[in-house]
């Protein structure tokens, strides 16, 4: 499973106009890895008598755009990563939310420390829950009685089902209570190795302006939801197969 989380603030040019030097040294144990990523590069072409006249003053490309800074850890599992307009962490090796949470409250920590954001403008979390067949010992079980039947759809038709070569589904809803939205995309995605495994694809957020202080609350928020959201994806036979274990 991968999961992102990117908490969105009011851009910060500090960020841009000097390197993060303060919040690497924070982070620097569990994230070590550094890169500098530059968003986009603009090639300047100019005629000829400009460019002796100019003597290299102007190089031939300029640098533009925001710059984004890469914390990534050992492992290179996870990642967290700042620029003006966001910080975010991910990570492609999922466990349980507890653990997500340990791993955020560092750079969390340190950036609002550090940056003072004013608010988050925008707070989102999304998983990305690939289920692979092969990997529960479910390799010759219908696709039909591991999701339920408003997620099968076609999948659940004896005459079309082995014929389904590719499914792609999107739905936009709103959260209760104004808590904010949710994306959720789902279908046939194909695993390196050439297996054909089914996505479910949930992004939360809420775009309104929330005290830094109730950040990780509407984040806890969010991982409420999103279980709820994906058992109701699931069969009762795939939920078992997974093994699930009591928080």
């Amino acid at each position: 499973m991968e999961v992102l989380c990117q908490l969105r603030f009011p851009s910060i040019l500090r960020i841009d106009s000097e390197l993060p030097t303060n919040f690497q040294e924070r982070i620097r144990d569990a994230y070590p890895h550094f890169a500098e990523n530059q968003l986009t590069e603009l090639r300047v072409d100019l005629p000829p008598e400009v460019a002796q006249l100019s003597k290299g003053a102007i190089p031939p490309t300029l640098r533009a755009g925001k710059t984004s800074y890469d914390f990534i850890a050992v492992n290179e599992q996870w990642k967290v990563v700042l620029n003006r307009d966001f910080l975010a962490l991910s990570t492609v090796k999922y466990t349980r939310w507890e653990d997500f949470k340990a791993h955020l409250q560092a750079p969390l920590q340190a950036f609002t420390e550090i940056y003072s954001p004013a608010f988050f403008s925008r707070i989102g979390l999304r998983y990305r829950d690939v289920i692979r067949r092969s990997q529960l010992g479910l390799s010759e079980v219908p696709w039909a009685e591991l999701l339920q039947p408003h997620i099968a759809g076609e999948l659940a038709s004896d005459e079309v089902a082995d014929c389904i070569t590719g499914i792609a589904k999107q739905i936009q809803l709103r959260l209760p209570d104004g808590a904010g939205e949710a994306l959720m995309q789902h279908g046939f995605v194909q695993h390196q190795e050439g297996e054909i495994c089914y996505l479910i694809d949930s992004d939360f957020s809420i775009s309104e302006n929330t005290e830094v202080c109730n950040a990780i609350q509407k984040l806890d928020s969010f991982n409420q939801t999103s279980r709820r959201l994906f058992r109701w994806c699931i069969t009762e036979r795939l939920h078992q197969s997974m093994e699930p274990r009591p928080i």
